[in-house]
């Protein structure tokens, strides 16, 4: 993120999700009726998007918004009330709450800018915002995570599930290690989703390039890669501070779980990573 500036990628991450209603196969992955509309693009009229790169990219973009769902209606199931969207950008949950009737309230974290930016864009497309949902602007890099939420009106005594797409490869690790410490003193049957990226010395080759291949996008961006990880430790760290029902999904188990069988290509070849953790 860039002070005073909405983030770049957040609007391209929101494209590639449109772009899957549109160009890819039904059925599709992950099914976002919002997705068009709040991205603002026609995606019949880019030919980048039949691209493998980006086929590649755009298919672990709707992989992990599926999955967090997934773990979030598995937390909904354990009595959990509260959902933080970390890093919201322009994810459209909130406008399409499944959980509505079970008393699922949503808070979007995000940096002002970026926020500000989105609230136009909701108004501009007409997309209300809906009773129970709560914005919350945090600077991750200035600012702790329960000083914004309890700003919104986040009950640190009731368990929450927190979905994490998109931030962890931007942020020091101070700033990963401050989030996950806080994510990890909530109650039990709290949880969290996130994605992240690997140290590029564990990668095949193919992976290397991809990874490069991105890097360089997001740092024209103004918005750089800064952190990275080795599953196993991360695993293991995260066990040290109290979770359990640990699930790292790389590449391979990605492709088994949701591409199998696909006959339009869509398919991860990077190396990002998946993992979902409870706290116990």
């Amino acid at each position: 993120m860039q002070d005073a500036q909405p983030s770049r990628t957040a609007q391209r991450v929101a494209i590639r999700r449109a772009a899957h209603q549109v160009v890819d196969d039904v059925p599709r992955v992950f099914d976002d009726p919002l997705a068009v509309a709040i991205a603002g693009w026609d995606t019949e009229a880019d030919p980048q998007f039949g691209s493998s790169f980006s086929r590649s990219l755009r298919a672990f973009l709707v992989a992990r918004s599926r999955y967090a769902e997934y773990q979030l209606a598995g937390a909904v199931k354990r009595g959990v009330r509260q959902y933080v969207v970390l890093g919201a950008g322009l994810d459209t949950f909130a406008y399409r709450n499944s959980f509505q009737s079970a008393g699922l309230h949503v808070f979007e974290v995000d940096h002002p800018a970026t926020q500000a930016w989105k609230r136009a864009r909701l108004d501009e497309v007409c997309i209300p915002v809906p009773q129970d949902m709560t914005f919350a602007s945090v600077d991750f890099e200035r600012e702790s995570l329960d000083q914004g939420l309890l700003r919104a009106g986040f009950d640190q005594r009731q368990p929450a599930f927190f979905s994490w797409l998109g931030v962890t490869p931007y942020l020091s690790r101070p700033a990963f290690d401050s989030t996950i410490q806080f994510i990890a003193r909530m109650p039990a049957t709290s949880g969290v989703a996130f994605d992240f990226a690997v140290e590029r010395s564990l990668l095949s080759p193919a992976q290397q390039l991809a990874l490069d291949a991105l890097s360089a996008r997001v740092a024209r961006a103004g918005e750089p890669f800064r952190l990275f990880f080795d599953p196993a430790v991360l695993v293991s760290d995260l066990a040290r501070l109290g979770f359990g029902n640990l699930e790292d999904l790389a590449s391979d188990q990605i492709n088994l779980r949701y591409f199998a069988g696909r006959a339009d290509g869509l398919a991860v070849s990077g190396g990002g990573h998946l993992l979902s953790a409870q706290v116990l």
